[in-house]
């Protein structure tokens, strides 16, 4: 009676732990019935439109890196990269599904008779053996199997007393590690691995995506001074057209030797080469920038012209950068130093699993198995068979379901394997990895501390060139208009106001390049110490656990 109490019992604890141990849902792969089918295309790119503006495509810095985290495909390789390492955990949880199982096997004999004591002169039997099964294996190692069988057995032989026959029999079984596999870490160590190659995926996509926004940082800056570099030669080209025309009116009036016109003429044509090859860097620099943000797919944005709203002037005064904090801020938010933290956990959990391995493997066994019989029973004691009663299945089941008829057992069995190579080889290949990784992990840290060191040598660099280069500029601005006037006076010859002019064209052009190189030294810098995307307002979400 009191086990009749515990059954459903069983049965509530079963269902419950099978809950407790169902992995969450990550990505919707359909249902028992209907399975999604493989994508044969993927999405094109997305919110370009949103920066159209009279044919134009007028995009910010954010916006360029925005744009590239939703459309470059390189970022959805990686993206569906990490995604891949969340189906490891899913994975991972296998062992601990429920399983259900059911059989028929009928099976039909007739044999010649040997012996009169078969009953027949031909022995014919009919045996339909039907199995239910349900097996769980849980987190502690515990393995529990819930079974009923049920064989139906008819013959022909005048001395079998049930005929049909029903054999029934509920059977329950449970298993338990106690030394190698016992507890929660042991079973659960391969979703714990999985789960930390999440956080290691996860670091890894951060760090792509952190070089893929230098990327177009850089790009975004690389059209800004191409664009500035035509700008400049386009402007000394004018002037130097300004000078020839001057020179050639001054010719036609006969104050000007015939010769010294080619001087001028010479430097248009001059200034004409470096305009043509400026204008081809540009646009190669504004194809490469529209090919990181998705704008070459797109048949509507492809083709528009780019307008950059952001300008290099380093407006509210140029950083400061503290190098020690700079180092301590690297080696505590760059993803590659999270990559390499959970790879020693990893190892440190192979590890720990391999010492399990190598512990004697003694397993508890119990099972309890309640037996039925029912069906048709006949008195074959007079020699001519007699109903008794015309029983069946409903009366197997009803001796089952009163444990009457029990048979049960326990077994302890004990397996001490005198030596292990297989889980001896797993902890050395563990060791051996986490120190391999400490190694790793150190030369990383120097490799990111050298970059900090150069970031910030860079970006100092940048500061002092700015400075000399917009006093070049202004420099060279006036030796100009100081040329220019000696010339009206008739004091300087026409190549002291051109030579003057190109001296202004590289000054302006190094300014140009000293303006670029400090914004990308800015980027370098927020790169080497892992704040590149929260200088952006960009986070990665974490991954559903």
């Amino acid at each position: 009676m009191m086990l009749k109490k515990c059954i459903p019992g069983f049965f509530c604890l079963l269902s419950l732990a099978a809950a407790q141990t169902a992995p969450p849902a990550k990505v919707d792969t359909g249902h028992f019935f209907h399975r999604p089918n493989a994508p044969t295309q993927v999405q094109g790119p997305g919110h370009l439109d949103d920066y159209i503006a009279g044919e134009k495509l007028r995009l910010k810095l954010e916006d360029a890196i925005l744009l590239t985290l939703l459309n470059n495909s390189g970022v959805s390789v990686d993206r569906a990269q990490f995604d891949l390492s969340q189906f490891a955990v899913q994975r991972a949880h296998q062992p601990f599904d429920p399983v259900f199982t059911s059989a028929f096997a009928p099976t039909r004999s007739t044999s010649p008779s040997t012996s009169s004591l078969n009953g027949a002169s031909t022995l014919s039997t009919l045996s339909q053996n039907s199995t239910l099964g349900f097996s769980q294996l849980f987190q502690t190692g515990t393995g529990v199997n819930v079974g009923f069988t049920s064989n139906r057995f008819t013959t022909n032989s005048s001395f079998a007393t049930v005929n049909p026959s029903f054999n029934s029999g509920l059977a329950f079984s449970l298993s338990q590690p106690l030394l190698r596999k016992f507890g929660l870490f042991a079973n659960r160590a391969p979703i714990i691995i999985a789960q930390r190659g999440v956080r290691q995926s996860q670091a890894t996509f951060e760090s792509r995506l952190s070089d893929t926004a230098l990327l177009v940082i850089n790009q975004y800056w690389d059209v800004v001074q191409a664009r500035k570099t035509l700008e400049v030669l386009k402007k000394s080209l004018e002037l130097a057209q300004a000078s020839y025309q001057r020179d050639k009116r001054t010719l036609e009036l006969g104050a000007l030797p015939p010769l010294d016109i080619y001087r001028s003429e010479s430097q248009v044509a001059q200034r004409k080469v470096p305009v043509i090859q400026a204008e081809y860097n540009l646009k190669q620099a504004e194809d490469a920038l529209r090919q990181t943000i998705g704008a070459s797919l797109d048949a509507r944005t492809g083709p528009a012209e780019l307008e950059l709203i952001d300008t290099a002037d380093a407006s509210g005064g140029l950083a400061a950068v503290d190098l020690q904090q700079a180092l301590v801020d690297a080696l505590k938010n760059r993803p590659e130093i999270e990559v390499q933290q959970q790879q020693l956990a990893i190892d440190d959990t192979n590890a720990r699993l391999a010492k399990d391995g190598l512990k004697p493997d003694l397993n508890l066994n119990a099972t309890y198995t309640s037996n039925g019989l029912g069906g048709v029973v006949f008195n074959n004691s007079s020699g001519t068979p007699v109903l008794v009663s015309n029983g069946g299945f409903t009366d197997s089941l009803a001796q089952v379901g009163g444990f009457g008829f029990p048979t049960y057992g326990l077994s302890l069995q004990l397996r001490v394997p005198f030596r292990n190579s297989s889980a001896e080889a797993d902890l050395g290949t563990a060791l051996v990895s986490k120190r391999r990784t400490l190694y790793q992990l150190r030369g990383l840290q120097e490799s990111i501390s050298t970059e900090v060191k150069n970031a910030v040598h860079g970006l100092e660099s940048a500061e002092s060139v700015i400075t000399a280069a917009q006093d070049s500029r202004d420099l060279a601005a006036k030796n100009l208009a100081a040329e220019e006037r000696k010339y009206q006076l008739g004091a300087q010859t026409i190549f002291f106001v051109l030579d003057a002019q190109s001296q202004l064209s590289q000054a302006e052009l190094s300014l140009v390049q000293a303006q670029i190189s400090y914004q990308k030294a800015l980027a370098a810098m927020d790169h080497a110490t892992g704040a590149l995307l929260a200088r952006h307002q960009m986070k990665l979400a974490s991954p559903t656990p």
